[in-house]
């Protein structure tokens, strides 16, 4: 299990890890060791509650596939195990932001002043297009 907050945790079943070739630094390392690490988290699957996994559908975006199974892609490190945990960090880090329920938003009413601003800069930006109004034609 993998802990995300002190109330949910991550089955280690539902990822699924994949190590590739990477580019970047590493030497001669590069073309034969795979380092990359591709995480696969089936969302769908996972012992999470449903209000979570909706939630983390939508901040995830188009790392989805139409499966419902979170890519995450890591790189950035020469090691497999550095990588491997960078991918697993992004995970819980992103898992961790779709536990947070956003906050309802509560209505307000515009103020009687700002109201009033608003009206008085209209009048005054009505007032400045009118005057650019097509003139008499004898003026000229």
């Amino acid at each position: 299990m993998i802990p995300v907050t002190t109330t949910l945790a991550l089955d280690e079943r539902d990822i699924d890890e994949r190590f590739v070739r990477a580019s970047g630094p590493g030497g001669q390392n590069v073309n034969k060791v795979a380092t990359a690490v591709e995480l696969r988290f089936n969302v769908r699957r996972a012992s999470l509650p449903d209000d979570v996994k909706a939630r983390l559908l939508a901040l995830a975006g188009s790392r989805v596939t139409t499966e419902g199974v979170l890519l995450i892609d890591s790189r950035e490190h020469r090691t497999q195990l550095q990588n491997r945990e960078a991918a697993r960090q992004r995970l819980v880090n992103l898992v961790r932001k779709a536990s947070r329920r956003p906050r309802t938003r509560v209505p307000t009413k515009p103020r009687a002043g700002a109201r009033e601003q608003r009206l008085t800069s209209k009048k005054r930006r009505a007032s400045v297009k009118a005057l650019r109004g097509k003139g008499d034609i004898s003026d000229q």
